[in-house]
């Protein structure tokens, strides 16, 4: 059982100072906990070498889909293998961030990837700034926490320039670069979260600039132009796949900016390879029965018990838990229905005394670097709940 403790939760004008404004879910409750998750300093570094080792894992796939081209295995749209590619094989092409799903890893449970929201990661926000407010505000150690995600993310802005470990050198070679961060209009929780980053890119030493997606121009020779500046780094919180199905000719213009070395893009394209959920299937076949994975086809895994999911979908939308004998034990209405599925061995979360169900959000910032909790149900959909934790 999960061991939870109890805080007094954070004022919502405090919230809405801070930038965090959706803090409170349609039908009216907190969508931030007033408990957080106990852990043990083991089971901290369980998660952040659990995460370190997968991270490896995916880069080994990554380098197994583009050597094999398997691309259309994996659900990649064609308008984006060439930029896929493109970013692959060249290191400027930096992965900002991103975040793993785990089941288990607390109360005795063994740790297994779900999912890599590798490409548009949510829960920033309240994994960097709100669960490190809970105990500033509520008077604990704020050191009592696996949280260094605002420390890592600018230490990675600026290995962007350094292309190294070392980030010492940041200033030396940076050459004044504009970095453009980039969201759509009306979506409190995403320009927060861009904002934010934006914030943290200023901290490292960018000049930077925000802009709406429909107030930028796109040039295959000038490259990403907004109110007559051009911007050398370009941050969207748009999802690639999005991208390439609904803007198909903004997806050919980002290939030849690419291409012509006018604009590098964050996150880079080819973590659109991690995103897609038909990539565990390749983990799978890589690394049969390895500890932190679950197997994994794109065909229903005959007599067990499984996980059936949309390769590209998002807060458990048109996911379905099917029992041994292919009975559905729970579903999830969602806009994904349409898009190829893979089937995943079923593992449980681990649960509170209420019987509630607890997925780790693992960041990783160039190493494993934060933990956070979703808690709902048996699927984790987007009236679940944000959980901090400390570290005991």
């Amino acid at each position: 059982m999960i061991q939870l403790q109890q805080t007094q939760p954070l004022d919502l004008d405090y919230l809405e100072e801070l930038g965090f404004v959706w803090h409170t879910d349609t039908d009216e409750t907190p969508y931030i906990s007033d408990e957080l998750v106990v852990i043990s300093e083991a089971e901290a570094e369980a998660y952040y070498e659990a995460g370190n080792e997968l991270y490896e894992m995916f880069v080994a796939a990554g380098d197994h889909i583009v050597e094999n081209n398997l691309f259309h295995e994996i659900g990649i749209p064609f308008n984006l293998v060439d930029l896929i590619k493109e970013s692959w094989e060249s290191d400027v092409h930096w992965h900002l961030y991103s975040r793993f799903d785990l089941a288990g890893g607390i109360d005795g449970h063994p740790i297994k990837l779900i999912e890599f929201n590798a490409d548009t990661p949510t829960a920033l926000f309240e994994t960097a700034i709100v669960q490190w407010a809970m105990l500033k505000q509520n008077d604990l150690e704020e050191s009592h926490q696996f949280n260094s995600l605002y420390e890592s993310l600018v230490e990675n802005f600026q290995r962007l320039i350094t292309l190294d470990e070392s980030v010492e050198e940041f200033e030396e070679k940076y050459d004044g670069w504009k970095f453009l961060f980039t969201s759509i209009r009306d979506n409190a929780e995403e320009e927060q979260t861009v904002r934010l980053l934006q914030h943290i890119a200023d901290e490292a030493g960018y000049e930077t600039e925000f802009a709406y997606i429909d107030d930028i121009e796109f040039s295959d020779d000038e490259g990403i132009i907004y109110e007559d500046e051009i911007y050398e780094l370009w941050f969207k919180l748009i999802p690639w796949e999005d991208i390439a199905l609904e803007e198909s000719d903004l997806a050919m213009i980002l290939r030849n900016i690419v291409q012509n070395q006018k604009a590098i893009l964050f996150n880079p394209a080819y973590t659109l390879m991690f995103q897609s959920k038909a990539i565990l299937k390749v983990l799978w076949d890589l690394y049969p029965h390895h500890p932190l994975l679950l197997e994994t086809s794109y065909e229903p895994l005959v007599g067990k018990k499984q996980v059936q999911k949309p390769i590209f979908g998002r807060e458990g939308g048109s996911v379905c838990i099917l029992d041994s004998d292919g009975s559905t034990v729970a579903s999830e209405e969602g806009d994904y229905d349409n898009h190829k599925m893979i089937y995943q061995a079923y593992t449980a979360f681990s649960t509170d005394s209420r019987g509630a169900s607890y997925q780790a959000g693992l960041f990783y910032v160039y190493e494993s670097c934060s933990l956070g909790f979703r808690k709902g149900g048996l699927i984790l959909d987007n009236m679940s709940k944000f959980v901090g934790h400390i570290v005991d």
